[in-house]
Parts: structure tokens; C-alpha cells; sequence
């Protein structure tokens, strides 16, 4: 069986069009359950998930952060597999079964990502190389446009692979990933001390690490609704005025610092 944990925060439209969007498309003989966990609750999005009787859901008052409500998702899941999505993200049909099959199939695999599609059906990237110290500092200035920043950001995104077929990369977006049941008990849940960002960079090299392959499987494609909410136009002020950026700051220093400022990449 699959469990589907959706993580939501504060959406409520979003999370209805998830949830009806995930009744639509699952074929009513796959065995599956869905468990939304809601941070930050409120009366709206209790009653959104009130409008579909099958869903469970694990509410928290306050905002508990991003890795512990996965954290939360993944300890209340009964499945053999747990698919873990942001309430942005809307699978088209036949993509979690493929996921969980693929999974199923291949027991050397820990983490599965789909491919993820804008709504113009243009691609997204979701499937990376570890960071560096140097790939934040192009991604984050204007580094970035020089030549070897641009080289940087490439090796970063893959850009030399092949992305129509299913493929070994270091880290996937936490939007949406498909998860062993037994490749966690084996490596553990989220690092809770990352609090909203680098969490799902840190624990695909916990995979690695403890002898799992991470995969990104294009066959599976997601449409995600992609706020970049961490980005903004105000340059070198972003730091001191975002707070989604000062959040990316301090987990990715906290990342570095448990895990080094090089990572070898297995791809």
C-alpha cells in the first residue's frame, strides 16, 4: 500500500485542487491511503480536508516547519512506500502507480522523484548535483552570469544528462518524492534541525550513504505550482528584508556545517 502525505501550509485553495485532483487520477484498485499534515491549521483548511471523508489528517497549531511535518506524515503512514508532496503539486494520472511500481521493482532504490511540469507543460528542474559553496553563490549573485558560474549552475542541474529516462541524481525536490518504508526505518527521518530548506538535500545523501540509490524517473510527471518564495528583486538587501532567504541562509549554514563544504557527487 502507498501512503500519499500531503504537506500543507496556509493553502486551502491549493490543497482542495490537490486533493481533488488525487481522487480523480488514482485508480480505485490501487491501494492507498492520504494523510494530509496541516501546519499552522486553521478553520479553512479544516474544513477542506473535512470535504473528503477518506482523508486523515494531522494538524498542528503552530508552524512546526517543513521536515517535521514530513517527519510527522512519515510516522503516521501505514504504507510500504510514502509518496510526499507539497499541496502544489497535482500528479497526472497513472504517476504515482508507476512510481510505486518502479519502486517496487527496483529494491535498490530508497528515493524516487517524478518529473516536474510547470502549467504550460514546460519541464522543471527537480533533480540536482550536491551543492557547493560555489553553486549558492552563483545561484544568489551575479556570479552566476559569468562563464564559469554558468558552468557551475549547469554541472549543478544536471545539464549534461539525459533527462528523458529515468536517472541516478544526488538530491531531489522535496515537492514531491516517492520513499521506501524500509529504506527509512533503515536510514531515519528528516534532520528536524533544517528547519524549511536543505532538508531534501540532506537526506538523499543519508540514502547514498547507507547504500540506497536516489532516482530521478521522468515517466511519472507532476504539474507543480512553483513559487519561489525564497527569490526576490532586491539583490544584496534580499538577505535583510526575505525571510524565506534568511530562513535558506541559516539551514543552508546549518547544512554545511553537519555535512562539510564538498560533497562527492555519485552521478
Amino acid at each position: 500500500m502507498l501512503s500519499v502525505v500531503i504537506v500543507n501550509y496556509k493553502n486551502p485553495a491549493l490543497l482542495r485542487l490537490c486533493l481533488r485532483s488525487l481522487a480523480k487520477v488514482i485508480s480505485p484498485s490501487f491501494r492507498h491511503e492520504i494523510i494530509v499534515v496541516d501546519i499552522a491549521s486553521d478553520v479553512e483548511t479544516k474544513q477542506v480536508v473535512l470535504e473528503f471523508p477518506s482523508v486523515r489528517s494531522v494538524a498542528f497549531k503552530q508552524n512546526i516547519g517543513y521536515t517535521r511535518g514530513v517527519n510527522e506524515g512519515i510516522k503516521a503512514a501505514r504504507g510500504d512506500a510514502v509518496f510526499i508532496a507539497n499541496s502544489d503539486i497535482i500528479p497526472l494520472e497513472g504517476s504515482l502507480e508507476s512510481m510505486y511500481a518502479y519502486l517496487k521493482d527496483h529494491h535498490e532504490i530508497g528515493m524516487l522523484g517524478p518529473q516536474l511540469l510547470n502549467f504550460n507543460g514546460s519541464r522543471q528542474q527537480s533533480c540536482f548535483r550536491f551543492y557547493t559553496p560555489l553553486t549558492i553563490a552563483c545561484r544568489r549573485t551575479v556570479l552566476g552570469r559569468l562563464p564559469f558560474g554558468r558552468r557551475a549552475l549547469d554541472r549543478f542541474a544536471m545539464a549534461d544528462k539525459d533527462l528523458s529516462k529515468p536517472m541516478e541524481a544526488d538530491w531531489l525536490m522535496g515537492s514531491a518524492l516517492m520513499v521506501s518504508k524500509r529504506a527509512i526505518d533503515n536510514v531515519g527521518l528528516m534532520d528536524e534541525s533544517l528547519f524549511l530548506y536543505m532538508s531534501d538535500v540532506d537526506w538523499p545523501r543519508q540514502f547514498w550513504e547507507n547504500g540506497y540509490r536516489v532516482v530521478f524517473y521522468p515517466e511519472a510527471r507532476m504539474y507543480h505550482y512553483h513559487m519561489r518564495e525564497s527569490r526576490s528583486r532586491l539583490g544584496s538587501l534580499d538577505a535583510l528584508f526575505n525571510r524565506q532567504t534568511r530562513q535558506h541562509i541559516k539551514d543552508a549554514i546549518r547544512y554545511f556545517r553537519k555535512n562539510g563544504l564538498h560533497h562527492l557527487s555519485h552521478i
